[in-house]
């Protein structure tokens, strides 16, 4: 069986590859449905799953993995945060989350007046195109956390659920 990763996005099919690196992994270009910058914990968990289920709809015999990233709200501060989905041939559904981690006033404003977090970031930073590469995660944390390790976290936290419960069923 293989994987499909509902992203082309080098960081998520790297997160996905050092989880399932017994499998094939393959990135397909699937939409999330939800805003292109996702506000709050319930969308960006939404764009999580519709990845993953559309994987399983066009690759039914496969592993379909939706990964999102996007930001929430705690009290007046805004995190960083990201979702996956894990949708299995027998249309088992498993989710996660992953770090949280505060962003800066000034990416905030930018956030609010309907920027991408990703073209922030490449602002900001004065590189091009962060999240494919270290991600938000990784400017803020100073490379001590990728955003593909971020996501890997994820990956895992889904791998395991869906192999604890594949296990249960079997028993």
């Amino acid at each position: 069986m293989n994987v499909k990763v509902g992203s082309i996005n080098p960081a998520k099919i790297k997160a996905v590859q050092a989880v399932f690196s017994d499998k094939e992994i393959f990135g397909i270009q699937v939409s999330s449905d939800v805003s292109a910058q996702p506000f709050f914990d319930e969308e960006t968990r939404e764009g999580a799953i519709n990845r993953a289920m559309k994987c399983t709809e066009q690759y039914p015999s496969s592993i379909g993995i939706g990964l999102e990233g996007g930001v929430m709200y705690v009290n007046e501060q805004v995190y960083l945060c990201n979702w996956g989905a894990l949708a299995t041939p027998d249309k088992d559904l498993f989710t996660a989350s992953g770090a949280r981690i505060l962003l800066p006033p000034e990416i905030v404003d930018q956030l609010q007046r309907g920027l991408e977090l990703g073209d922030v970031m490449d602002s900001y930073a004065k590189k091009k195109n962060v999240r494919s590469r270290e991600g938000a995660v990784g400017i803020f944390t100073n490379d001590r956390v990728s955003r593909e390790g971020m996501f890997e976290h994820v990956v895992w936290l889904l791998r395991g659920q869906m192999e604890y419960w594949t296990g249960k069923k079997q028993r």
